[in-house]
C-alpha cells in the first residue's frame, strides 16, 4: 500500500511542535487592522493550538505519525 500523500494546504497553514500539538494563526490579520484596538491586534499575532480532536484529523493529512 502506498504513503499516503502530504494535503499541501494543510502543511502550510499548520505546524506540529515537537509536543505533538498543532498550532496555527489567527485569521482576521491579513488587513483591515486600523479598525482593532491594540490589544486585539497584540492578541492576533500570537499563535493558536487547534483542539484535540481536530487536530488529530490535521495531523493525519499533513502524513505525520
Amino acid at each position: 500500500m502506498p504513503k499516503q500523500k502530504t494535503k499541501k494546504a494543510v502543511s502550510k497553514r499548520f505546524k506540529l511542535t515537537k509536543n505533538g500539538k498543532v498550532i496555527r494563526r489567527h485569521q482576521m490579520t491579513g488587513h483591515f487592522m486600523c479598525g482593532k484596538s491594540p490589544k486585539r491586534r497584540r492578541n492576533l499575532r500570537r499563535t493558536a493550538v487547534v483542539p484535540g480532536g481536530i487536530a488529530k484529523n490535521l495531523v493525519k493529512l499533513m502524513g505525520k505519525r
